[in-house]
């Protein structure tokens, strides 16, 4: 019965990522019209303050200044943006890579832990201890994934609702504070008392289908990080939110079979991180190239470089 379900998650979330394309697609092609005359835009290819765009309908003319207010030459991103938008296989290589490493830890990490505690005088993990366990793997999973994947520093954003400064975000961007509060104050606490229902519900253990199904989510998270705040790679990065998406609503179903608590408590996460869907798409539709076309909805080569930071001092 719960391969069954398990088979109906995935064909649900399959098929959320292709209506979601489609309707991406469309909106893609009635915004077009209106950037395809315009010559220079904001574009993260130098660090760009907001203050230095002027919005004009949809489109957004940037100036491109630094230094004190020099102009910057757009022809080196005009010449990159103009080559042939192949698909970066190597980034992608890297990405499946990191994912199997990072599961992988995890997977022997709890397998390894359940042994332990089996045969000590414990008998079992309590709850709480289990609860700040996956409090602390929802801020800091990243540290178990060996891409480069730190996170924007907070001297980066800017005061209000202007969001990064490396580019030009939506105007109903929610003001910089609001990120930390939700995932530490909320997200963080929803994700650890609901993975503490499924390891008391499941027999202590953190092995456990459910539970890294949960992993799995955190690691498309982690990836996702890369691709959108490391590499900036605008495109990709609205592919990468929807699959973040899909893994929470998988793991939530995974969840609720177990402990239905724990399944909407998870599930209730899905309210900001769709929000933050809209926000990742909005924000791809406002920082087309200097062509005017927008990045494709895949990695693509010379775009950005993918590297492992674990091997960071050796490549170097």
């Amino acid at each position: 019965m719960m391969q069954v379900s398990s088979k109906c998650g995935v064909v649900r979330a399959a098929s959320f990522l292709i209506c979601a394309l489609v309707t991406l697609q469309a909106s893609t092609n009635a915004f077009q019209p209106q950037l395809s005359n315009t010559a220079n835009f904001c574009r993260p290819s130098t660090v760009v303050n907001r203050n230095d765009c002027t919005t004009t309908g949809r489109s957004v003319v940037g100036h491109n200044r630094l230094n004190g207010g020099a102009s910057v030459s757009t022809k080196t991103s005009t010449k990159l943006h103009s080559q042939s938008k192949s698909i970066d296989t190597d980034a992608i290589l890297k990405y499946g890579t990191a994912a199997v490493v990072q599961m992988s830890i995890f997977s022997t990490a709890f397998y390894l832990l359940d042994q332990i505690v089996g045969v000590s005088p414990l008998t079992q993990l309590p709850a709480p201890a289990v609860g700040f366990l996956f409090y602390f793997f929802s801020l800091k999973s990243r540290i178990f994934n060996p891409l480069n994947n730190k996170r924007p520093k907070r001297d980066k954003l800017e005061e209000g609702s202007d969001g990064f400064r490396d580019r030009v975000m939506p105007s109903w961007t929610p003001p910089g504070v609001v990120f930390p509060i939700m995932w530490v104050l909320i997200i963080g606490p929803a994700r650890a008392y609901s993975a503490s229902l499924i390891f008391q519900a499941n027999g202590h253990h953190l092995f456990d289908p459910a539970l890294l199904s949960f992993v799995f989510h955190l690691t498309i998270g982690d990836i996702w990080n890369t691709i959108n705040n490391t590499e900036k790679r605008y495109g990709a990065a609205v592919i990468g939110i929807l699959c973040v998406v899909a893994s929470a609503a998988f793991a939530a179903t995974q969840y609720y079979q177990v402990d239905p608590l724990a399944g909407k408590i998870l599930g209730a996460t899905l309210l900001w991180l769709t929000t933050a869907s809209a926000l990742i798409a909005d924000t791809w539709r406002l920082n087309p190239n200097p062509d005017g076309d927008r990045d494709p909805l895949y990695p693509v080569k010379g775009e950005a470089e993918t590297s492992f930071l674990w091997f960071a001092s050796s490549e170097e």
